[in-house]
């Protein structure tokens, strides 16, 4: 019993270290138009995505465009690349949280699992 007790204990302190760390990024993705833009990346090739082309598929002008992905980028959610004066957006699973947030995710998954059966003997 007392190995269930520190491996829970173990498992609580990685689910608040993820918390601590992926707290901007649920902040930021915790937005509706956030998420509108996220489903636009989403919907873009892998090389990226424009400003003016985001503000075109979502309806949104290109200053809040601008703004909510300057939001995303520091959350570490979106990443950037320059070409010459353009900017693109894009998503990446190596230069953004995805990894850490989904990581998480799982780890807060498998706790609730592990309760589930607890519960159920």
């Amino acid at each position: 019993m007392r190995h269930k007790a520190v491996e829970c204990e173990v498992r609580t302190k990685q689910i608040a270290e993820g918390f601590q760390n992926c707290r901007s990024a649920f902040t930021a993705i915790g937005d509706e138009t956030r998420q509108l833009i996220l489903q636009v990346l989403l919907e873009s090739d892998l090389s990226g995505i424009r400003v003016g082309e985001i503000a075109l598929k979502t309806h949104l002008t290109r200053p809040s465009v601008s703004h909510h992905l300057q939001i995303l980028k520091e959350a570490g959610i979106v990443a950037m690349r320059k070409e010459g004066t353009k900017n693109y957006y894009y998503l990446s699973m190596q230069e953004t949280q995805w990894k850490a947030i989904a990581d998480l995710v799982n780890l807060i998954y498998e706790s609730v699992r592990h309760i589930s059966e607890d519960a159920d003997r």
